[in-house]
């Protein structure tokens, strides 16, 4: 009896989305994007169910309630501000996606998180695809951590990187893979990058890392829109996905948590550029404030919240009249949608006149603020460009606004009233509380609390003829 071997079919799939499409085009349908389509090799595989096989084996269910083994301890690198974004360290048998724009801080990051392990006796290794070992020692030695113990090695098949974790006679604790779009399976007729190699790349090691009990870190390339290259199912395989956040032209580096299987999402960890490599920044409300000019008109502090973190940071706004048709919006930091809402809010509910103007808005410090608490200041930063009348120095907003006007509570507002006590703010405009049981407390030393319900009296605390006057 002869068997016919069944031939590879051929797919196109989509470098920056995962689409996969039955024809090669120029533009990809799933995300739009241009010249991403490339074809690939998948192999044909029976179709028609599980046949008449062998049947599998039962699976052991364990009860929920009877894990009464002892859970091994989180790897902490004693980084405070690395240590909060992970929830509390690195889990062992996890895997970790990284990424962020090129020369943001990844590999330096990376390299002193496995140092600081290094130096609590537990194996670490980095593995580049990029760099000779000899390039990771000129960068170890410019940081002062040339006389670490971390295994270096340059290697990019998948398959040596596999059998090296799984050599019990030299157990690994934690492997750093720089980057995953460096790596290939030899099996797998496709090249390095592509969507399939990094897919299967990164099952493999993940699957060995939970086998093993080892801590994996991932570098992934970003796309032009800073997003991870590759298709989003790389980051439903891991168990946390960090970005690196920030302008290379600044010194503050942001690495966020947008997803971790073991702490809290939207925890940041705030660091500082440095010849020795980054350094944690304790305070980073100080910091984004250090620069801050008093008595200028555009500007409104926020006490916003990144995870379970309070930071302050000023919102700068300027408003000039446009000779343009269609007049510009410029914005850093914050959603180009949310402030065109905000600015209609503003001139249907109270009246003030932003279409003819060019509108500038930026969050200083390099950090980019999402949660909806940053309408009020931005109200405020808006109103007071618009009028020429500066807000008060020691004042802070937060508040989310709706379309009917109206200004509404946002999460633990206590939070932020404790931290912008902290650093010397006497006067806090926010929602106005409402009558319950769970009414918030006032931090001590006390703040001046005013309490508003709606852009109106927001707009109130600016002068009328002072904004008539601009406005002619």
């Amino acid at each position: 009896m002869m068997f016919l071997m069944a031939k590879a079919k051929q797919q196109y799939v989509c470098q920056s989305c995962g689409t996969v499409h039955s024809r090669w085009s120029g533009k990809c349908d799933g995300c739009d994007a241009w010249n991403t389509i490339i074809e690939e090799s998948l192999e044909a595989a029976i179709p028609k169910g599980l046949g008449n096989g062998n049947k599998g084996r039962i699976i052991e269910f364990a009860d929920l309630k009877g894990q009464n083994h002892e859970r091994p301890p989180r790897f902490i690198t004693g980084i405070s501000e690395f240590d909060r974004v992970t929830g509390g360290g690195l889990v062992p048998g996890s895997a970790i996606l990284t990424g962020g724009d090129p020369g943001i801080g990844k590999s330096t990051l990376l390299l002193q998180v496995a140092c600081a392990l290094a130096k609590k006796d537990l194996r670490c290794v980095y593995i580049s695809g990029e760099e000779s070992v000899d390039q990771v020692r000129l960068r170890a030695d410019r940081m002062g951590l040339g006389d670490m113990s971390v295994g270096l090695a340059s290697a990019t098949s998948v398959r040596d990187i596999v059998a090296t974790l799984e050599d019990s006679s030299n157990p690994v604790h934690l492997a750093v893979i720089d980057s995953i779009q460096t790596m290939y399976l030899d099996n797998i007729d496709s090249a390095p990058g592509t969507v399939t190699q990094v897919r299967a790349s990164a099952q493999e090691i993940t699957r060995v890392a939970k086998k093993r009990g080892i801590a994996v870190i991932f570098v992934g390339h970003v796309t032009k829109e800073g997003t991870i290259a590759g298709p989003r199912v790389l980051e439903h395989m891991v168990d946390t996905v960090l970005y690196f956040e920030g302008d290379r032209s600044h010194q503050f580096r942001i690495l966020r948590g947008v997803k971790n299987r073991f702490g809290a999402t939207d925890e940041i960890g705030v660091f500082e550029m440095a010849s020795e490599g980054l350094v944690e920044v304790e305070n980073p409300s100080a910091l984004f404030l250090a620069q801050r000019q008093a008595d200028v008109a555009g500007s409104a502090v926020l006490a916003g919240l990144e995870g379970t973190r309070p930071v302050l940071v000023e919102v700068q706004a300027l408003v000039a009249p446009s000779a343009m048709a269609n007049p510009r919006r410029a914005v850093i930091g914050w959603d180009t949608s949310r402030l065109a809402m905000v600015l209609a809010v503003l001139e249907a509910r109270c009246g003030l006149q932003f279409s003819g103007m060019d509108i500038f808005l930026n969050i200083a410090g390099g950090i980019r603020i999402s949660e909806p608490a940053a309408d009020m200041a931005v109200a405020a930063a808006l109103v007071s460009a618009l009028s020429g009348v500066a807000l008060p120095g020691e004042t802070v907003f937060f508040g989310e606004i709706g379309l009917a006007g109206e200004v509404r509570m946002v999460a633990q507002p206590e939070l932020r009233l404790k931290e912008a006590a902290k650093l010397g703010f006497g006067k806090a405009v926010i929602p106005r509380f409402k009558k319950n049981k769970n009414k918030t407390k006032i931090p001590k030393p006390p703040l001046e609390i005013e309490d508003i319900v709606s852009v109106l009296d927001l707009a109130a605390m600016f002068s009328h003829d002072n904004v008539q006057r601009k406005q002619a």
